[in-house]
């Protein structure tokens, strides 16, 4: 593996500008290339994982499976989870797990007010607009405060570019193709019924503290940041099981809030400056527990609502065999008793 870091520049942006002694100037000390490891023999058989202790996961759980990357979801029966790295799974995927369980994840977590932003909810925090002198005003201002290279730059269209940087803290696993073929920007956005595309897929912990700056335009989503790390690292896992949240030191205490789609995480660093301390971007799971329906496809949609009519009717069948078992013990215990 190569020693020298590297920056992710999102494919909209013209490389041609960054060319020449420029470049070599920029600071990358904590940008982190990371690979999956060593290749596995494709002829071995897999081994089944060791060190996990599955349980039914938890009412709240809507997420997606970390071994085949299809959604989970129902009421009564949604999945399985390590009670010790959190590894999640469906319940037919639980005999094909062959990563081995690594622990209880010290991810440095710091206690946190944790803000969830539903996109359907007005928002108290809305950004203020700014006109045109004004952001011309900020970006002389964050530029005279930093003390690297990875200044913003405004256009003549009137948006600007600049850098972020984005701490990946993933309690779980994340799946990369076996295949030598990379999954496509296209694959990457068909949610959760692309992974039928990938046959073979590898799995892997992030190594603690991974850090990505990535070039970006002042109009680009957290959503199109969010698929721009997963497509560096060729994850093949759904983009909607992460999200993008902003950290922020408030009167000592530390407040995350997670991005909706479509927020601009360049502009919100503009307004907030250079400091780390008032804002930083992190990569996290995906776990408020609230499901965006309108994400899904109409034939998500309809396949949910079929395993949702399974798992009714065999929820149904339980409970009347419970209730006709104990009704035959006591009409039982009545047919023994004597007369009288």
């Amino acid at each position: 593996m190569s020693a020298e870091p590297e920056f992710i520049e999102l494919r909209e942006l013209a490389p041609a500008e960054r060319s020449g002694p420029g470049r070599t100037r920029l600071e990358r000390a904590n940008a982190l290339r990371i690979s999956p490891g060593t290749a596995r023999n494709p002829a071995r058989q897999p081994v089944r994982g060791r060190g996990h202790r599955f349980q039914p996961a938890g009412p709240t759980t809507h997420t997606w499976c970390d071994l085949c990357g299809d959604f989970i979801w129902g009421v009564v029966r949604k999945g399985l989870q390590c009670a010790h790295c959190k590894f999640t799974c469906h319940y037919r995927c639980r005999a094909l797990v062959c990563l081995d369980c690594c622990g209880p994840r010290d991810l440095g977590w710091e206690p946190a007010l944790e803000r969830d932003t539903n996109v359907d909810e007005p928002v108290e925090w809305e950004t203020p607009d700014l006109s045109q002198a004004e952001i011309e005003q900020k970006i002389k201002e964050y530029n005279g405060q930093i003390n690297s290279n990875l200044f913003m730059s405004l256009n003549k269209d009137g948006s600007y570019t600049g850098f972020i940087k984005v701490q990946l803290k993933l309690v779980r696993p994340v799946s990369v193709p076996s295949s030598k073929k990379p999954p496509t920007l296209q694959d990457a956005r068909r949610g959760p019924g692309r992974s039928t595309a990938v046959r073979r897929r590898t799995s892997f912990y992030l190594p603690k503290d991974a850090v990505k700056h990535l070039h970006v335009l002042s109009r680009t989503r957290a959503q199109e940041v969010i698929e721009a790390l997963l497509r560096k690292f060729l994850v093949v896992d759904d983009p909607r099981k992460f999200a993008l949240f902003e950290r922020a030191e408030r009167h000592g205490q530390v407040c995350l809030r997670k991005l909706s789609d479509d927020e601009q995480p360049l502009r919100l660093r503009l307004l907030a400056g250079p400091s780390e301390k008032a804002l930083s971007f992190v990569l996290k799971e995906n776990d408020s527990g609230e499901v965006n329906w309108d994400a899904f496809s109409m034939p998500e949609l309809h396949n949910f609502l079929r395993i949702l009519q399974r798992e009714e009717e065999e929820h149904l069948r339980q409970i009347l065999q419970k209730y006709s078992y104990c009704r035959q013990k006591i009409q039982e215990a009545l047919h023994a008793c004597p007369l009288g």
